[in-house]
């Protein structure tokens, strides 16, 4: 869904312009057109998870690596968020080594929607 905006520009108080804005689905991989949008999405929560917990501890890329037993440089790939060479397994595994647990539950998908949907949600 295309809709048009009145946008005020930040140097100009003044002006105002036309802009476009499309409506997202919620899942910016979707937007982008990545061929496993769900998996990208499912990563990328997962990894902010383990980014979270990693700053809530103060723990230095080589003391986060020891916990998690994997070397620094890829905890300095999966803190900047490039996640190709980390499987929603393999981050899984992490969050356990970090203390965390990590509970999958399958469910039928409502009848308003065919198909199902991957959801990341952290427990309260």
């Amino acid at each position: 869904m295309v809709e048009k905006r009145r946008v005020k520009k930040a140097s100009d108080e003044a002006a105002a312009e036309e802009v476009a804005v499309t409506a997202g689905s919620g899942n910016v991989f979707a937007d982008l057109g990545f061929d496993e949008p769900e998996e990208e999405l499912t990563k990328a929560q997962l990894a902010s998870h383990i980014r979270r917990i990693v700053k809530r501890r103060r723990l230095t890329q080589i003391a986060a690596a020891r916990v998690m037993g994997i070397d620094q440089p890829k905890v300095s790939a999966l803190l900047n968020g490039r996640l190709a060479n980390f499987s929603s397994e393999r981050l899984m595994r992490l969050l356990t080594a970090l203390g965390r647990d990590v509970e999958i539950t399958v469910r039928a998908a409502p009848r308003d929607r065919a198909r199902g949907r991957i959801r990341v949600v952290e427990a309260a």
